[in-house]
């Protein structure tokens, strides 16, 4: 089985546990730009889960739609903030990271943050060049670049340029000049060139 395939189906075991109790989500990663692409191997997934009123926090929520799943246990780093789910039931088992919506992606996750492909939310187009952009501007990972630069030459026109932080833009423009084309046929659609 190929490494996309194995992501997608944890992916969507995850996704119907999160359904079933009711919690917003998204996944993300390179298996987006996997999947978009026909690729059968990638090594990026994180889900993007939103808070909520009774139990708050994210990474609560997650615990709890799957506690009663054999296929599924979770790690809590504290110290680190990070919370990993493992699934697994293929061999090796597949590990998703969660993030909070807000830190990483939207703060909301609804019909104009999230698309769904092979009946899996993941987050749409902007937004996912938008949290590329945020994390290459931290790791400055060669993924995240070519991430960003192939659902840009490809998906362009589908950005919305207002979900796009124009100064980190700008700067990943320079530092890939290969991503300068479709960025300033953005920034030419919306009338800012």
């Amino acid at each position: 089985m190929n490494e996309t395939r194995r992501l997608l189906e944890a992916a969507s075991a995850l996704s119907r546990l999160l359904v079933a109790s009711h919690v917003s989500h998204a996944f993300y990663g390179s298996v987006f730009t996997a999947i978009l692409a026909n690729i059968p191997q990638c090594e990026e997934i994180y889900c993007i889960v939103e808070g909520g009123q009774h139990p708050g926090h994210a990474f609560r929520r997650v615990r709890d739609a799957v506690a009663d799943s054999d296929d599924f246990s979770t790690t809590l780093s504290p110290w680190t903030n990070r919370l990993h789910v493992t699934y697994r039931r293929p061999i090796p088992a597949v590990e998703i990271e969660i993030l909070p919506a807000g830190e990483a992606g939207p703060r909301r996750l609804d019909a104009s943050t999230v698309v769904k492909i092979q009946g899996i939310p993941f987050l749409a187009i902007s937004e996912f060049v938008r949290a590329k952009l945020k994390s290459w501007m931290i790791r400055m990972s060669d993924r995240d670049a070519q991430d960003i630069i192939y659902v840009l030459s490809r998906y362009w026109n589908r950005v919305d340029i207002n979900r796009i932080p124009e100064q980190d833009m700008n700067y990943f423009a320079t530092r890939h000049t290969s991503s300068q084309p479709w960025w300033l046929a953005l920034k030419r659609k919306y009338g800012m060139s």
